[in-house]
């Protein structure tokens, strides 16, 4: 078995997790291993259908089983498998020490609840406070969070804050009980630049203050360049790419990494310059083609890529990606 470093607290190993259809077994994630340190922050990038949400729902036991199963894998929290978890253990971890920032706000919060209700249940629940602790810790974490007058905006209705104040909401609710890992799940989407910008320096402010280890589920390469430690590439449910994210856009290995930085804008290439867009559609998880996933849009296919999966090949002690088609200099 693999040693784990004294400080990683989430180690997830070879995680499967399938969907049964009428006609077909979705495979939404397909042999995904990674760890995280406390303190940490690892991106998870793809394009929409990769599998980067399904594998934190799943690492939190939310994937609804049935229709999910999972046919291996673990994750182990300190030790733990979560996946063999009962539900009642599971729920003690959940918004305890495993939290979540879902993609969402506005869904995610109950609209026919005060926003007061939904933060003094996650510490009466988790860390028994009284009803009268829980809302003064509540009120002291939408202060925290930039909410301005908390002491009265928390009995509002979540359709009475702005888009922003919303995702502030759901990030004080998920670092409530100071969580060891977070799970932020593109909790920029839908929000303008600056709000983005403030949104993410709020949550690298808290993780700081509380040493709490984030996994960031997002499609915006520019936040993973400017937020994360190490970045993972995911690609019809597994991943193609690994390292610390400064070698992997200084490096990128894998077709399919290349293709994602290549279709960023430039501010040097001037008005002029086009885009560059990877050919092509995401494959159909239920009918995933044979070989590697990725040959039908790749510009460096090779014969064996149609017949069989590519390794993980080391480029570096911390660098890896899955392609044949890879020179490791000696």
């Amino acid at each position: 078995m693999p040693t784990i470093a004294t400080d990683t607290v989430l180690d997830v190993r070879d995680l499967r997790t399938y969907f049964k259809l009428d006609d077909s077994i979705v495979k939404a994630v397909d042999g995904v291993s990674f760890s995280i340190r406390r303190g940490e922050t690892l991106g998870i990038v793809g394009e929409s259908g990769s599998g980067k949400s399904v594998a934190c729902l799943s690492a939190l036991g939310l994937v609804p089983r049935p229709p999910a199963f999972h046919p291996s894998g673990q994750v182990l929290y300190r030790g733990r498998n979560l996946l063999g978890l009962p539900e009642r253990a599971l729920q003690d971890l959940r918004g305890n020490r495993l939290a979540m920032i879902f993609q969402d706000p506005m869904t995610s919060l109950n609209p026919y609840l005060r926003v007061s209700r939904q933060l003094t249940e996650v510490l009466e629940v988790h860390k028994s406070a009284t009803p009268s602790e829980a809302r003064r810790a509540a009120i002291a974490m939408l202060e925290r969070v930039g909410i301005p007058d908390a002491g009265r905006r928390i009995d509002n209705y979540p359709h009475q804050f702005s888009g922003g104040m919303r995702q502030r909401v759901m990030i004080a609710m998920a670092l409530l009980c100071e969580p060891e890992v977070l799970f932020a799940d593109e909790p920029t989407t839908a929000l303008d630049v600056t709000i983005q910008a403030q949104i993410l320096e709020l949550i690298a402010e808290l993780q700081e203050s509380f040493g709490t280890a984030v996994v960031l589920i997002t499609h915006d390469l520019g936040v993973v360049a400017g937020t994360t430690d190490r970045v993972a590439v995911m690609y019809a449910g597994r991943i193609v790419e690994e390292g610390p994210t400064s070698e992997v856009f200084a490096s990128p290995t894998h077709p399919y990494t290349l293709g994602l930085l290549e279709s960023l804008p430039r501010i040097d290439a001037g008005p002029a310059g086009a885009l560059t867009a990877i050919p092509g559609l995401p494959p159909d998880l239920g009918h995933l083609p044979s070989g590697c996933p990725f040959h039908p849009r790749c510009s460096r296919v090779l014969d064996r890529c149609r017949d069989a999966y590519p390794p993980r090949i080391a480029l570096s002690p911390t660098h890896s990606a899955a392609c044949f088609d890879i020179e490791v200099a000696p």
